[in-house]
Parts: structure tokens; sequence; C-alpha cells
């Protein structure tokens, strides 16, 4: 029983990074009506601007956690203002292509810059912090991550429901071109969610190369369909619904490789999506849309 429980938290812990990259995703495309299919590399460049200040400029953590994050936030602008902007008025398939793209650029910059080899990456959490409960003893990794994903869940549901900048996301959310006529800066909006999902992104980057120590240019590939599949789960464009659909997902993969097979687990995860998807086309917390014609 103990040896379930121990999957089951690190399971958890692997859905509260899932929940931190879905969280991206649902929030651009809640927003902005685009799917981001570039958000797992920059979750990559985080990795790498973290591995970068820790092991070879030899910078404390306080330190090299904000410049992964500051790095993620100003990649991700970036992107937006030069790669999504210009099609803002495109099809989504225009957009889709361009987001795979720029995927494909930051995987090859990464290659040219760092190589193809895997490099060790040295956890953001000190290793003799722990917890245990009972016979379990939980990581410093899992407590963080576990702990760091329900925060900013809280956090991120109190600054889109509560504050001026939340509620204009909301507006052209539902409506963008009555948001314009009401004074809402669409295009700051937008590149305000591309900020935001960016430094979750960020947040993401040091905790999975902490839990999974090693960092490559692929490192944020897997992780990014997951968590994209996490938040179409939970229902995409649900805060509350990516923070779900990645838990579920996490505990359902963790507990796949304990009890079925490690190389059927992914197999598993996306299965059990399909059977989701068939029973609720909008996912578990989704709502249905009705169009005007």
């Amino acid at each position: 029983m103990s040896s379930f429980f121990s999957y089951l938290i690190a399971g958890i812990s692997l859905g509260g990074i899932y929940a931190l990259i879905a969280l991206g995703y649902t929030m651009v495309y809640g927003i902005a009506k685009m799917l981001n299919f570039a958000h797992g590399d920059v979750i990559m460049i985080g990795g790498y601007v973290a591995f970068t200040a820790i092991s070879t400029m030899q910078q404390p953590v306080w330190i090299a956690v904000p410049c992964a994050i500051i790095a993620c936030i100003l990649l991700g602008v970036v992107i937006e203002k030069v790669a999504y902007k210009p099609l803002r008025s495109a099809t989504p398939l225009a957009v889709l292509i361009t987001a795979i793209g720029v995927s494909y650029l930051l995987q090859n910059v990464a290659l040219l810059i760092f190589g193809s080899q895997a490099r060790n990456f040295t956890s953001v959490v000190p290793d003799d912090f722990s917890v245990s409960l009972g016979s379990i003893n939980i990581s410093g990794e899992t407590v963080v991550t576990i702990l760091a994903s329900v925060a900013i869940m809280v956090a991120l549901t109190l600054f889109v429901n509560h504050t001026k900048s939340g509620k204009a996301m909301q507006a052209v959310s539902e409506d963008r071109g009555a948001a314009q006529l009401m004074g809402i800066n669409v295009n700051r909006t937008i590149s305000l969610t591309f900020a935001i999902g960016s430094a979750l992104a960020g947040v993401a980057s040091v905790l999975l190369c902490s839990t999974y120590p090693q960092i490559s240019p692929y490192t944020g590939a897997m992780p990014g369909i997951k968590a994209f599949t996490a938040a179409v789960f939970g229902g995409i464009g649900s805060i509350p619904g990516a923070m779900i659909g990645g838990v579920v997902l996490g505990v359902i993969e963790n507990l796949s490789k304990a009890y079925i097979s490690s190389e059927l687990s992914d197999a598993i995860v996306f299965a059990v999506l399909i059977i989701v998807l068939l029973v609720k086309p909008t996912g578990l917390l989704g709502k249905k849309i009705n169009e005007k014609v």
C-alpha cells in the first residue's frame, strides 16, 4: 500500500508540472484563440538558461530561476510579436503551421548552441530537503512542485477574476471586436497573456529538469504534447480544468508505468483522452460554445 501512495504522490507531482505547462496553453487558446505549439520548446530554452546559470556561470539558485523565468517571458513576447501578431486575422491552419515552424526553429537553435547530447541538470531544490509521511518519503522536488502548482493556479485564478488586466483578458476572450470598441488594448492584452504563459513555462522548466535531471534540445517536446493533452482533457480555456487535467494525466501515467507497462504508459494516457472526449467533447470542465450564424 505504501508503494501505491508513493506512485500516487509522484504522479501528482508529475501532473503538477503538466498542469503548469497546460495553463500556458489554455490561457493563450482561451484569449487569443490559437494553439502555441512552440510552448514546450520555450520550456526547453528556460531549462538551458537555468542550466547555464547554475552549471556554467556558477550562480546560486535564487538568481538562476528568475533568469530562466525572465528569459521565457522575453522569448514568449518576441514570438508573439514576430510570428503570431502578423497572423492575427489569418486562418487557424496558417497559425498552426507557424507555431510548428517556431518549435523546430527553437529546437535547432538549441542544437547549434548546446549540441544534441543531454546534459546533467543540477536540481534547484536542496538535496537534504524531503518530507516523511509515515513510511513514505516524499522528495523535495515533489513537495515544491505540488505546492508551486497549487499556489500558481490560485494566484492565476484571482488575477483573471479580480484585476483590471484579468477582466480585459476575459473580455478579449469573449469578443475581441467588442472589447476593442470598449477601449481595451487587444494587442497589449494578448502580449500579456503570452508573457504570463511563458512565465509559467519558466517555472515548469526548472521543476521539470529538477525532477528529471537532464536537459536536451528535445526536453520540452513530449511534456509539451502531454500538457496540451491535459489542457484538452480538462477543457481547454479553463484554468481549473488545466490543473485537474494535468494532475489526472500525471497520475494515470505514473500508475500505468508502475502497474501495467512503462512502454505502454503514453498510449494509455492518450487512450484515456480519446475516451473522455468521446463522452464529453469539451473536456471535463469545458463549456459548449454556441456560434452565431
